[in-house]
């Protein structure tokens, strides 16, 4: 049995997905980027150490950590703080490309081995009031980068290249590939 440090809904129902048993047990880690930190390797240091905690309860289960972040000009946009701190970022991604980068790390006894995707996704020009109605569905609230892609804002997505489970959260080719041992 496989055990997901995260309390994220959208990670067990794409492990659902591709039918893998698993147990959640969300983890509580510090999520605070390091000063100068590429979100690249923030998303590979968070999926690291989410399935780390994870595994001091574990008795060795399979323990699966992930991180996704949302990236734009080399920033890292979390989850809003606020309705106006959401309204800048989609502010922010509107009209242009961005980077999602969702990382995957499985701990199974003293193994530790980790797996990133990069997704590309292009959003259309967003109006305030676009921006405002999508604020107003509280769909933003707990999302990187004040977006789900699975949910309303698919209408704002020109172009994705790369992994659409990545961007809703647990990349399934890597994750799939890590529990096959690849």
């Amino acid at each position: 049995m496989l055990i997901l440090a995260s309390a994220s809904p959208r990670r067990r129902e794409l492990l659902d997905q591709i039918g893998v048993c698993h147990e959640v047990r969300p983890v509580d880690v510090d999520e605070t980027p390091h000063p100068g930190e590429a979100p690249d390797e923030f998303a590979r240091r968070m999926a690291r150490a989410k399935a780390l905690a994870g595994a001091r309860h574990a008795a060795g289960q399979p323990v699966l950590g992930a991180d996704t972040v949302v990236s734009i000009d080399g920033d890292i946009l979390g989850k809003p703080r606020d309705r106006e701190h959401a309204l800048a970022m989609l502010g922010r991604l509107s009209g242009r490309d961005h980077t999602v980068y969702s990382a995957v790390a499985l701990v199974q006894g003293e193994r530790i081995r980790e797996a990133l995707s990069a997704t590309r996704v292009r959003f259309k020009a967003l109006s305030l009031p676009e921006r405002e109605d999508y604020w107003a569905s509280g769909e933003p609230v707990d999302k990187a980068g004040a977006y789900g892609i699975q949910g309303r804002a698919a209408l704002f997505v020109e172009h994705i290249q790369g992994s659409y489970s990545g961007v809703v959260g647990l990349p399934l080719f890597e994750t799939g590939a890590l529990l096959a041992g690849d």
